[in-house]
């Protein structure tokens, strides 16, 4: 077996797609950085032209300059009801920080390093994972080489099994690469490390309320640890759904496609069918894990971090079995 995935994972690694990835990784962690960067000193520049007050200020400052600005959003015409409480989250949680001398503006690595995954657990780094992922077994039958795979002295579930650990082990160099270019790229822009300052979470929303009794003070590289477990535990369930994809059909276009259809249609579904019940079955739905920390709203009622995880894992466990009846079953003969 572990012949079986070395070749695996040689062969995933001869088609150069994880050099693609780690370039698009790198090109995205820069400009977010950058942006991050900017933003901050867009703030900077709106509290000194608000105050007058070019210097002497600290994040206190900044961040009552913040709480300014979302109160003024939320007196503009033609905010909805679910922006107008997502504002009001935001105010209440910048006021908690405050009071419990929490730090959430001033950017440093261990902020942004935990930021990129929080936005890019839903969608970006699903698609990376899709890349790397879903020609695993359909690529075998588009380069004609599924004969001589299975020409081999070996039983069909295992090699399906090295090819499921294979992918396995490719996400997880996604996500450690994620971090190392996150950590390089922030260090050299911010030049701050803040790896040991406090981060608050445990945050919940109850009746459009934030509630923040549960809340719990850890440090930002426990929070790191935590958020990216949550990364890698969706991208392992991206992973699997694209591998039974793969499995499904002979055509890396096509299985590529219908993963990417899946994952935008899945927000689709969240804009315009929340109040569907059903809807928060969907994986796709689910995906945002990190979320549940940091008291996001949430437009569908009944979701929570143990529901979301559970779905995932159903999710998983059926394709895995889909995939392996349908590998070890079907007529391969091209």
């Amino acid at each position: 077996m572990l012949k079986l995935v070395e070749n695996e994972v040689v062969k995933m690694l001869s088609k150069k797609k994880l050099i693609l990835i780690s370039v698009i990784l790198l090109i995205l962690v820069s400009l977010f950085c950058y942006g991050e960067n900017s933003s901050y000193k867009n703030t900077i520049q709106r509290y000194t032209k608000a105050s007058g007050q070019a210097q002497g200020y600290n994040w206190k400052s900044l961040v009552n300059q913040q709480i300014l600005d979302l109160q003024d959003t939320l007196n503009r015409p033609y905010i909805n009801d679910n922006r107008k409480n997502s504002i009001n989250i935001q105010i209440e949680q910048l006021e908690y920080y405050l009071e419990h001398n929490i730090n959430p503006i001033t950017p440093n690595t261990g902020k942004f390093t935990i930021e990129f995954m929080q936005q890019a657990v839903y969608l970006f780094l699903p698609l990376l994972i899709v890349i790397l992922a879903a020609d695993v077994v359909s690529g075998e039958f588009s380069s004609k080489t599924i004969k001589v795979l299975l020409t081999r002295a070996v039983p069909r579930w295992k090699i399906l099994l090295s090819k499921y650990i294979a992918v396995l082990i490719l996400s997880c160099i996604v996500i450690l690469e994620a971090v190392i270019m996150c950590i390089l790229v922030s260090s050299f822009i911010f030049h701050s490390w803040g790896w040991n300052e406090p981060v608050a979470t445990g945050f919940r929303v109850i009746a459009d309320k934030l509630d923040s009794s549960g809340v719990v003070k850890v440090y930002q590289w426990q929070y790191a640890i935590l958020i990216y477990s949550l990364g890698w535990f969706s991208s392992v369930n991206i992973a699997t759904l694209a591998f039974m994809i793969s499995t499904l059909v002979r055509s890396t276009a096509t299985s590529i496609g219908i993963m990417l259809a899946s994952l935008i249609g899945g927000e689709f579904l969240q804009l315009f069918l929340s109040d569907w019940p059903l809807v928060k079955y969907f994986f796709a739905i689910n995906l945002d894990l990190p979320k549940y920390l940091t008291a996001s709203y949430e437009p569908i009622a009944g979701m929570s971090l143990s529901f979301s995880v559970g779905v995932l894992c159903i999710w998983s466990l059926i394709a895995l079995v889909i995939s392996f009846i349908v590998f070890t079953k079907q007529d391969v003969l091209v």
